[in-house]
């Protein structure tokens, strides 16, 4: 058997400036995708109201989305390990794509479970953005990972408030074409998830997890053992790597759980399709706007302390949607913003401290798995959130969320005290 042939060493400034590369063809790929991933948020659970003839089932279409994702997630990141970033993210957003195709085809023939399929396939570019957070940090300084990753996360803000605001000149395009007017938002969100797919495929080169891996010495596939093992092995070495996880989960099954029936509530109450759209926005500013302020106190002030910071911001925006009658009001604008960003305190510090405690050669693996649990655990959340509403009404869903909050404070104080042993 011949001996492996070393790789050359890697200089200091050539990753440097790979990581500079991957940032802005990160950021311009959220941009650009970020429209596919939004833009039906405000138009899914009331399609699904539709096509089913139950408001039991508006929450569906994003619950299936959210588990799609989920599933995705672990199955890109298994692609990653092997093949690297830039492989694994033009899946994702190909896929999503495909996916709102579906979604417009469901709508046409009034399928639901054409449209449940489309809706998980779509969850496929939900996986690809994070994913794309995940590879912000592969060439970043352990002092600087929150704020590389915050930096993408921010990006999404470009596509993701003008997404919402699509909604009704995307549903007025659908009527021109003679298609169901909520199937507009889907089909404009596929152009965009195929744009992302293009500028990933051409400018993400090199690859920063095979970049980081080869100056790092290790090897270029993941060791031996399945994917989930290996997943399992890092999380007993490294238990901050558990508190982490439960922090995505509960963050994230909060603000779906609330985000995808706020429109069904809105509408009870006679708001226009144009208003839930600027709520949405305002909910999506939120979550991803201030990503920069947020990474940069998670690198500053420690990831336990800005994850706990996200529990008391999410806490105060349940107790204000809790409060919202239907329709349109003060405390439903202020409500769905505070739950952006909560969530995205929560989803920064949560993903740093992954990024941080998360072996070289295993990395992708931890991160793909982590984002499987917390898409689970959100899509779970979602079906309970429409029978919540449907039985007992929308301010009883905030409370019941609140009380998922709990599990955000375990998994600070799990943290706390990890900030300097970080997995170089």
């Amino acid at each position: 058997m011949n001996a492996a042939i070393p790789s050359p060493a890697v200089e200091p400034h050539q990753l440097a400036a790979a990581q500079r590369r991957t940032i802005r063809t990160l950021v311009a790929a959220q941009a650009v995708g970020a429209i596919g991933i939004t833009i039906g948020i405000a138009t899914a659970s009331l399609l699904a109201r539709d096509i089913s003839g139950s408001e039991d089932q508006a929450g569906l279409a994003q619950t299936f989305q959210v588990l799609g994702a989920a599933l995705a997630s672990y199955l890109l990141a298994r692609l990653m390990s092997r093949r690297g970033r830039r492989v694994g993210l033009v899946a994702g957003y190909v896929l999503g794509a495909g996916g709102a195709v579906l979604a417009v085809v469901a709508g046409v023939v009034g399928s639901m479970p054409l449209l449940l399929l489309g809706a998980a396939l779509l969850g496929s570019t939900t996986a690809a953005n994070n994913g794309a957070r995940y590879a912000a940090t592969d060439l970043a300084p352990a002092a600087h990972r929150a704020r590389s990753l915050s930096t993408v996360v921010w990006a999404t803000t470009i596509g993701a408030v003008a997404g919402p605001n699509l909604t009704g000149p995307a549903g007025s395009l659908a009527r021109g074409l003679g298609i169901p007017a909520l199937t507009g938002p889907f089909a404009l969100g596929s152009l965009g998830m195929l744009g992302a797919a293009v500028i990933i495929a051409v400018f993400l080169r090199p690859d920063p997890l095979l970049l980081a891996r080869r100056a790092a010495g290790a090897a270029p596939v993941p060791p031996t053992g399945t994917s989930w093992g290996r997943v399992v092995r890092a999380v007993r070495d490294r238990p901050v790597l558990g508190s982490a996880v439960v922090g995505l989960a509960a963050a994230h099954a909060v603000m779906v759980s609330v985000m995808v029936m706020t429109p069904l509530h809105m509408e009870h109450g006679g708001a226009e399709l144009r208003v839930i759209g600027i709520v949405i926005s305002v909910h999506v500013l939120g979550m991803f706007a201030f990503a920069p302020l947020v990474g940069l106190a998670a690198d500053r002030s420690g990831r336990a302390t800005t994850l706990g910071v996200g529990a008391v911001v999410l806490a105060v925006s349940l107790v204000l949607c809790a409060a919202s009658p239907e329709g349109s009001s003060w405390q439903i604008f202020a409500g769905l913003f505070l739950l952006g960003l909560g969530w995205s305190f929560a989803t920064v510090s949560a993903s740093t401290l992954i990024a941080d405690h998360a072996p070289l050669d295993v990395r992708a693996d931890v991160q793909g798995a982590a984002d499987l649990v917390m898409g689970v655990t959100a899509a779970a959340a979602g079906g309970l959130a429409g029978v919540v509403v449907g039985t007992w009404g929308y301010s009883t869903l905030a409370w019941v969320a609140a009380a998922l909050v709990l599990a955000l404070v375990v998994a600070a104080f799990g943290a706390a005290g990890e900030r300097d042993r970080l997995a170089e």
